[in-house]
């Protein structure tokens, strides 16, 4: 596994954030100044909110700390490309799913070490291994940050490949996530019936108590219910493959993995019921 953990699964996260790179453009960046109230809803009910009410449910419920360092990573995760596409079908506002989806994923560099840091000294004590947090947060420049720059100075310097090219990337990151978690669900596969069972109510429990207050939030402080959809699906559905890459990256195989693997199967399913439930309500 040390080659797949290594070599492999960085390479496959680096594609993808350099896939979601390529789909932007300095405006998705320049919206957030134009409009910034529902940016701010959606960043705080993400970066801020959703680690607290994560950190909330693993201090009361009964977990082995590791599955409760995991779900901290889920949590810390910024959201995931899929978003962007469960957002258009749900007819939300798409361009403040790819704001919220690019700023959060470069901001990812600084967020994610200083939750894992805080989690693991609070729910297993002391330092996270070998890593130091600039370790950590060089690992996720390199594999998160670097690749998305990448993706947009390709964009912007070639403009017309690009956008050709971008739906091709995209079907190739929906695959190289689909293998991430299957390999992460199979590495796992002995425990995987014991795990779900462990983990699986617990990212059911988070996603959608994360799901709905990001909603009600939204619906005191954002600009419409096209926003409120949005930032409900952006703090429901996480970059699972990062989440699941950090995870290896600083723990190696075993139970922190887990809740990113059952998260995102949950999330995949609540959004679509969600979705169902949004469009058989639409008015005529």
């Amino acid at each position: 596994m040390g080659a797949v953990t290594d070599i492999i699964l960085p390479l496959a996260l680096a594609f993808i954030m350099f896939s979601l790179g390529l789909g932007l453009t300095l405006d998705d960046f320049a919206r957030v100044a134009r409009r910034p109230r529902d940016f701010i809803v959606g960043a705080i009910s993400q970066v801020i909110l959703l680690p607290v009410v994560a950190f909330v449910l693993v201090s009361v419920w009964s977990l082995p700390p590791e599955l409760a360092i995991g779900v901290m990573l889920i949590a810390a995760a910024p959201g995931g490309v899929t978003s962007n596409i469960l957002t258009a079908f749900a007819r939300g506002d798409v361009a403040l799913s790819i704001s919220l989806t690019a700023v959060i994923s470069l901001l990812s560099v600084v967020t994610i070490p200083i939750v894992v840091v805080f989690a693991h000294a609070q729910l297993v004590g002391g330092e996270v291994g070998d890593v130091s947090v600039t370790q950590m947060a060089i690992s996720i420049f390199v594999i998160v940050t670097a690749p998305v720059v990448l993706g947009l100075a390709a964009r912007r310097l070639c403009e017309g490949f690009a956008i050709r090219l971008e739906p091709v990337t995209r079907q190739v990151s929906a695959l190289l996530f689909a293998l991430v978690l299957v390999g992460a669900i199979f590495q796992e596969r002995a425990n995987i019936v014991e795990y779900f069972a462990q983990a699986g109510l617990i990212a059911l429990v988070l996603n959608l108590t994360m799901m709905l207050l990001a909603y009600l939030i939204a619906r005191m402080f954002a600009s419409g219910t096209k926003q409120r959809i949005t930032i409900s699906i952006v703090c429901g559905l996480q970059n699972g493959a990062l989440a699941i890459a950090v995870a290896m990256l600083l723990f190696g195989k075993g139970l922190t993995v887990v809740p990113a693997a059952t998260y995102s199967l949950v999330m995949f399913a609540t959004a679509l019921i969600y979705i169902v439930i949004l469009r058989r309500n639409e008015p005529a």
